[in-house]
């Protein structure tokens, strides 16, 4: 995955430097998007996740990344297990949390993370893990900081079309 056709996201596009930054910035814009939205807990469609719940999985993203980020650090080429983002909205009751504390939570997960990435040198943003998603595949830890900040842009563009969308059923 080097480039996302929903979103237009390019990989290559988002040079390393520039990530911790870029990371904050996407970060900045959620409360926002998820105060703008009527009711954040509203699903637009049955299959399609409420803002709230799209909030709550990128601030899982942000924690996941850096567990992934301090394991590729330790060992070489580690498996990176799947974060079971489906599972989470269930067993996390991603639609019962607090919207605020989710923002709060979100925005410390992504500080976190970027500055972790930002201390990172090349030797470091060369080293790889095998990612599980969308295919089992070994990435840099650089494709790892653009994977998060394209997470964060898709989802963040997701909870902007929920909120315009009308509404179907509750979750």
């Amino acid at each position: 995955m080097d480039r996302c056709d929903e979103c237009l996201f390019v990989y290559s596009a988002l040079g390393g430097g520039e990530l911790p930054q870029r990371l904050r910035d996407v970060v900045a814009r959620y409360p926002e998007a998820l105060h703008g939205v009527p009711d954040p807990r509203r699903r637009p469609a049955p299959e399609v996740w409420s803002p709230l719940e799209y909030a709550c999985h990128v601030r899982d993203v942000f924690r996941v990344q850096a567990e992934r980020l301090a394991l590729a650090l330790r060992v070489d080429e580690p498996e990176f297990p799947p974060m079971g983002r489906d599972e989470l909205v269930i067993t996390e009751r991603y639609n019962a949390q607090d919207p605020e504390v989710v923002l709060a939570d979100l925005a410390t997960a992504a500080d976190a993370f970027a500055a972790r990435f930002g201390a990172l040198g090349e030797a470091e943003l060369a080293r790889t893990g095998v990612y599980p998603w969308p295919q089992r595949e070994a990435r840099t830890l650089r494709w790892l900081g653009r994977h998060t900040v394209h997470e964060a842009e898709h989802h963040l563009l997701d909870i902007r079309r929920a909120g315009g969308a009308a509404t179907a059923g509750g979750a």
